[in-house]
């Protein structure tokens, strides 16, 4: 391994430069055509064999070596719509539209840019190595994450039909944790996720005269804080469930009450009992507020994305976290247990019936943690993913990030194994 590692700091400023080009062209979901054609790019010129245009616009690129497993390495690259405010003399000013047809602008908020500069490092290596290796590197360059469908898209292009099926799928995801850090959790270790688009109907009219209306601004709030219960008194105390609101939209003057109101909900759960109970709360209180605010028209209740929990596979953590564990010292590697955000890379496991590991990447300067954490005050001052704040350091992130990817892959394509 050492000898596979000592070409990685005359990577190091390519990786930063390439990092900060993707940093500075975001893309939203299913509209990554530049990024695509970046990736493909570099994945022609380290000698991979590419195909573009899996999945509407996700890349696949085969390096292989030789007998020996298939292993699936997997990056996201889509951003969100997300003003950034960070500072960075690299920052996004770029804008896209929405799925609603929305201009917006748009940030690789999330770290998705990491994503994709790991895993080109990695490749790079494992390309410049081949004596060390055997076996084939299947590098998915997944689009559309933040929707949920994009590694859904990529499986019913044909993936596995097309290119093979792998042995493992093997992925990371930077995270607001200190840089040089990585941290892996057996079971359960991301929240399943569902989004809802609800419209609520009222009776529009003067808003000098609000009794000759339904007013869907009330009915609204009325819902939005009858949602938050579902939580706090539905849930059994030793579940978890998110429920958020993230969007509210209704009118447009201040002196006329509109004729409906929309909400877009993101419900986030580890089990399908849970999930059910949920889904069915929201449907029930939704109803119930119109018909309390005598809603001439019912409400309705749209599904805008579902995927399932990830779920590592235990053995095959188990093996990932020994190799993290010699590879960056015991003292920085940690369990973080499951966490409530969300993540469609174990729609790959699933469809091709293999096992799943995937782990976080500490992004936050260490220094800059450890005096939060200190002062207690990490929620308040390290921003976290979809914060326009969201900034990971450059390094020793990527190294980092490069590093687990490699030494993962080497666990199953080592032919010593």
């Amino acid at each position: 391994m050492g000898d596979i590692f000592a070409r990685l700091p005359e990577l190091g400023d390519g990786l930063a430069e390439l990092y900060k080009d993707l940093h500075t062209h975001p893309e939203l979901s299913f509209a990554e055509h530049r990024t695509a054609g970046v990736v493909a790019g570099r994945l022609r010129a380290l000698g991979l064999e590419v195909t573009e245009g899996v999945g509407r616009t996700g890349v696949v690129g085969l390096l292989r070596n030789g007998d020996g497993p298939t292993v699936l390495l997997r990056a996201d690259f889509d951003a969100l719509p997300v003003e950034e405010r960070t500072g960075l003399p690299y920052a996004s000013t770029a804008r896209g539209t929405d799925p609603d047809g929305n201009d917006v602008p748009v940030m690789h908020a999330c770290g998705h840019d990491v994503h994709v500069t790991c895993l080109i490092g990695a490749l790079d290596l494992l390309a410049g190595d081949r004596e060390s290796w055997s076996g084939t590197v299947m590098a998915v360059f997944q689009p559309a994450e933040e929707l949920g469908s994009g590694a859904q898209a990529m499986v019913d292009d044909r993936l596995f039909e097309r290119f093979g099926t792998p042995d493992v799928v093997l992925g990371q995801h930077v995270a607001p944790a200190p840089a040089g850090w990585v941290g892996i959790h057996a079971g359960p270790a991301f929240a399943g996720s569902d989004g809802l688009r609800v419209t609520l109907y009222g009776k529009g009219g003067h808003g000098s005269r609000p009794e000759t209306t339904i007013d869907p601004v009330v009915m609204a709030a009325a819902t939005i804080m009858r949602l938050q219960t579902i939580v706090s008194r539905e849930v059994a105390g030793g579940e978890t469930a998110v429920v958020t609101v993230g969007s509210v939209h209704a009118g447009t003057k201040e002196n006329i009450i509109p004729d409906e109101a929309e909400l877009k909900l993101n419900i986030r759960s580890y089990t399908e009992p849970v999930r059910a109970k949920v889904l069915g709360a929201v449907e029930r209180i939704v109803k119930a507020e119109a018909a309390a605010a005598g809603a001439l028209k019912d409400p309705v209740i749209e599904s805008l994305h579902g995927f399932p929990a990830l779920v590592n596979d235990v053995t095959a953590t188990a093996r990932v976290e020994s190799v993290l564990k010699a590879t960056f010292g015991e003292d920085k590697v940690i369990d973080p247990g499951a966490v409530t955000g969300s993540e469609d890379v174990g729609v790959f496991a699933t469809a091709a019936g293999v096992p799943l590991a995937y782990w976080l990447l500490g992004g936050i300067d260490p220094e800059t943690y450890l005096k939060a954490l200190q002062a207690g005050t990490v929620e308040q001052d390290i921003p976290a993913n979809h914060s326009p704040l969201f900034a990971p350091v450059i390094e020793p992130t990527l190294g980092t990030g490069v590093k687990a990817l490699v030494a993962v892959a080497f666990e199953w394509l080592s032919p010593h194994r």
